[in-house]
């Protein structure tokens, strides 16, 4: 790896870095499309730079750049506070306003007779990280710097900011300022990446590390900490990607195409790494993963299938549990909207677990079988007459509700709603009686709307 490969590698890493936490807020505040605005923003500001200093001036570039975007973010706040206007119009409005400005700035620039098309504008449209010196890489380290710097010192502030804005105006905070103070701080961030991604790219580096971030945890720090990594290690690798040294480490070219060797843009290569991460987030990530959530259901559907399936043989069951007869697939099927195929798997599944016995001439619950049955029957009556005196839901209206929610009720939960029912009237049984029977006088009487509902 040579000397400009390692500049490179140093800068881009920080970049993705920074770049990461400072999107994450954006992310969260719903306005991950920022970045968008602000690059877009600061084509005019390039040109206008040029302009009016006469040559291709980094730094000053790069200010005018700065001070366009920071306009553009303004004039969003602005319109967004004073009209009706929502935000997202107002930033496809700005956006694209700024970009036009800054294509036809660019085509008086490259027109010009005095050697306008030497301003290099190409390179900060769609990035030459080639290009990339000693000052750059120090210039983006002190700004890396600065902008974490600030993340640190107002991390509560933009906390709130981020998850409860009301909150913030409501204890008086200065929620205007944090806002141009975020907004500023991502402002610079995306001026100091244009030369490196350009700026139809820089969006990326801003949004794809957060949302990676966000499937791997629920917290904030985490994220921040987890989104500055996955950026620092997608800039760095697109970088080593491009500059051939992952071929050198492999012994081939994992990007060459038939007879063509791979000879790519490191902007471009480090966006699409930071895809290929993202990506794999989106199936693989284990609480928010695509996998992961078909799993979960898939567990909740075979455990709400095998509950309903023993507290149907325990109710057909009920008048003779001492000694159970065998129920039929066709009973079931009365009680139940199953498939005759289905019915078939949840019998094979609860004999296999030795809840119920199956045989020729139909199914029974076992001892186990009872035990289990019977504590998913007391869960789902009672949550019935809470519903009926809690609710005043009619009691041949409640048996749908309640077969929605008994599979997430918990232990504390049922001895709560025992002891609320028991203290408005209901007898503490272990097991209470079906509540659809309207002739008895203690539930049929519990419909009355001036009776105090239990709580829970």
């Amino acid at each position: 790896m040579n000397y400009l490969t390692t500049i490179v590698l140093l800068g881009t890493s920080a970049l993705g870095s920074v770049a990461g936490v400072l999107g994450s807020f954006a992310l969260l505040r719903r306005r991950a499309l920022m970045g968008d605005l602000l690059s877009h923003a600061a084509l005019p500001g390039l040109c206008l730079a040029f302009l009016v200093m006469g040559q291709r001036h980094f730094a000053g570039m790069l200010l005018g750049a700065l001070l366009t975007g920071l306009a553009g973010v303004v004039l969003i706040t602005i319109v967004c506070r004073f009209t009706r206007t929502r935000e997202d119009a107002a930033l496809g409005i700005v956006l694209s306003t700024f970009f036009g400005a800054g294509i036809v700035l660019s085509s008086i620039i490259q027109h010009r007779p005095d050697g306008g098309a030497k301003a290099g504008l190409e390179s900060y449209i769609y990035g030459q990280a080639v290009g990339m010196n000693r000052q750059d890489l120090y210039l983006i380290a002190g700004v890396s710097l600065a902008a974490l710097s600030i993340v640190a010192m107002l991390f509560k502030e933009f906390k709130v900011l981020s998850f409860d804005p009301g909150f913030a105006r409501a204890q008086g905070w200065p929620t205007w300022t944090l806002d141009m103070a975020m907004m500023g701080t991502l402002a610079l961030v995306t001026v100091i990446g244009l030369p490196a991604v350009g700026v139809v790219l820089m969006a990326a580096m801003l949004i794809l590390p957060g949302a990676t971030a966000r499937f791997w945890t629920d917290r904030l720090g985490p994220m921040l900490l987890l989104a500055g990594l996955i950026g620092g290690a997608t800039g760095g690798f697109g970088t080593l990607l491009s500059a051939g040294v992952v071929k050198q480490w492999l012994g081939f070219d994992p990007l060459r195409f038939g007879d063509t060797e791979s000879n790519l843009p490191t902007g471009p290569v480090i966006v699409l790494s930071g895809t290929a991460l993202f990506l794999f987030s989106v199936f693989f990530a284990p609480q928010r993963g695509v996998l992961a959530r078909l799993w979960s259901e898939m567990r909740l559907r075979r455990k709400i299938g095998r509950e309903n399936l023993l507290r149907t043989l325990y109710e057909l069951s009920e008048p003779a549990l001492a000694s159970p007869a065998e129920i039929s697939i066709d009973q079931l099927l009365r009680r139940r909207a199953w498939s005759r195929p289905r019915a078939h798997w949840l019998l094979w599944r609860a004999t296999r677990s030795g809840l119920v016995a199956w045989g020729p001439g139909g199914a029974r619950l076992t001892q186990p079988g009872v035990a289990e049955a019977a504590r998913l029957v007391r869960a789902h009556r009672l949550w019935e007459l809470f519903l009926i005196r809690g609710a005043h839901i009619a009691p041949d209206h409640v048996d749908r509700d309640a077969d929605a929610i008994e599979h997430l009720l918990t232990p504390e939960l049922l001895g709560q709603l025992q002891t609320d029912l028991a203290a408005a009237g209901v007898a503490a049984v272990q097991i209470p009686p079906s509540p659809h029977d309207l002739s008895r006088p203690d539930l049929s009487a519990s419909t009355e709307p001036d009776e105090e509902p239990p709580r829970v």
